[in-house]
């Protein structure tokens, strides 16, 4: 088959981007079949082209740190694809970004923005920067260099980058006030913002509510209710906190949260001020989430473990890629979990979705559950665009809309002849195909 060819060429062509050609496997396998009956594909190279990202711009990072000593760290913007709309997707600070995870993230920005149906491409940034431990001062100065020598890339109409990983609202507005300085205009180049210079109510907590709303669909068409039931979740970042508010509110019981140290079993259910606390920790810049336990006694605290060991109905990955290997699939299988959706980027290994899949169980990849995010963000353009801005209300029954729309595409692309619905499937034909068409409207560019 033709994709077989085309992934053994991209293996060969970028050698030990493990993220990237993960993430290009995955969808390239998925489509498959609906990509042989498309002749005119194939003639007109349109996977070739998608799998390789426009340009990618990279810089180097000068800053003093508050010793007045130079530093110095490496910047990137991976513009993806921009034929169903201007670049759009998140910057990461994190001492792990690299090429290979920005590449995979802008890649799956293309489809997850696809699947939205707001006319957004897909992108990516970052640095090898790590806010944690660095003063306010100390962040300001990088993220005001770090914009320096990003300005020129992007704009309303051409890229709009916003938060992830390591960039709240603080660096977005750092970054945007040296943005507006530079280009002196105010305009909607970032989403993310304050809402006291053109944020959007609920941004915060988009992500995490557009993944529970697409979990209650995952259980309509299950003939269940999310009430009553028990969730794991990993992360107690920005996406967990809003995760598991939202179950929570929902009448859901969220009992593990997870950092670097291991996780915290609450048999108790973490709500009400347990999930404020969840602030507090990750405001505390120690990476760790131990002291939950010190807290409430009533909570376990499991050194160097993860939460899927736990028997619960509903895993959510909300933490970072491959989060969940093959065995801890096949435990979170054994307890008898539900469903399984990511709300993190490519939560799940390979091994761990083939697992999920061969025991149909419903799995949900992050394209589609975290899309809420990105929805938001698009919102939030719009508003920008309109100079307006709407109420939470009005929000969130757009991103309800959405995530419901979302999952309406998963069900037309992915249903097998079992009965069984292939959600990465579906979410992946779904992208591709809305990406693929707007390429050939465009001709060969």
């Amino acid at each position: 088959m033709e994709i077989d060819k085309i992934i053994s060429d991209l293996e060969a062509k970028h050698p030990g981007e493990k993220e990237y050609l993960q993430a290009v496997r995955e969808v390239l396998l998925s489509v498959g079949d609906v990509y042989d009956r498309h002749p005119e594909f194939a003639r007109n190279k349109i996977i070739e082209r998608m799998v390789e990202p426009d340009r990618i711009v990279t810089f180097r990072v000068t800053w003093l740190d508050d010793k007045g000593e130079v530093q110095n760290n490496i910047g990137y913007r991976v513009q993806f694809n921009n034929a169903i709309g201007p670049y759009k997707g998140g910057i990461r600070f994190h001492a792990s970004v690299n090429l290979s995870i920005l590449k995979f993230l802008g890649f799956e920005q293309t489809f997850k923005n696809a699947l939205t149906t707001l006319p957004m491409g897909g992108a990516k940034g970052g640095s090898d920067f790590s806010p944690r431990g660095k003063s306010d001062r100390e962040i300001m100065r990088f993220c005001q260099a770090f914009m320096l020598n990003l300005w020129k890339n992007i704009g309303p109409d051409r890229d709009v980058p916003a938060g992830d990983i390591g960039v709240g609202g603080r660096e977005v507005g750092y970054m945007y006030g040296m943005y507006k300085k530079l280009v002196n205009k105010h305009d909607g180049s970032m989403t993310g913002k304050g809402l006291d210079f053109g944020g959007s109510l609920i941004r915060p907590e988009a992500t995490g509510f557009g993944a529970l709303y697409f979990v209650q669909s995952m259980l309509a068409r299950m003939n269940q209710d999310i009430k009553g039931k028990t969730i794991a979740v990993s992360g107690f970042g920005n996406v967990a906190w809003g995760a598991t508010l939202k179950a929570t509110e929902l009448g859901a019981k969220v009992v593990t949260i997870s950092g670097p140290d291991g996780y915290v079993y609450d048999p108790k259910g973490i709500s009400g001020e347990k999930i404020d606390y969840m602030l507090e920790l990750r405001a505390s810049g120690e990476d760790i989430v131990a002291p939950y336990a010190e807290k409430y006694p009533e909570a376990t605290f499991f050194p160097g473990k993860k939460p899927w060991e736990q028997k619960v109905d509903i895993a959510l990955p909300c933490a970072t890629q491959n989060e969940v290997n093959g065995e801890d699939a096949k435990k979170l299988v054994e307890n008898g979990v539900l469903l399984v959706a990511e709300v993190s980027n490519m939560g799940c290994n390979p091994d761990a979705i083939d697992t999920f899949i061969a025991a149909r169980i419903p799995y949900g990849p992050g394209k589609a559950v975290n899309a809420g995010g990105v929805a938001t963000s698009g919102l939030e353009m719009s508003q920008n665009a309109m100079h307006m801005q709407w109420t939470a209300e009005e929000v969130d029954q757009k991103l309800h809309q959405i995530m419901k729309s979302i999952h309406e595409q998963c069900e037309k692309y992915g249903m097998e002849s079992d009965g069984y619905l292939n959600y990465m499937k579906g979410a992946n034909i779904a992208g591709f195909m809305k990406v693929a068409n707007a390429m050939m409207e465009q001709g060969v560019i």
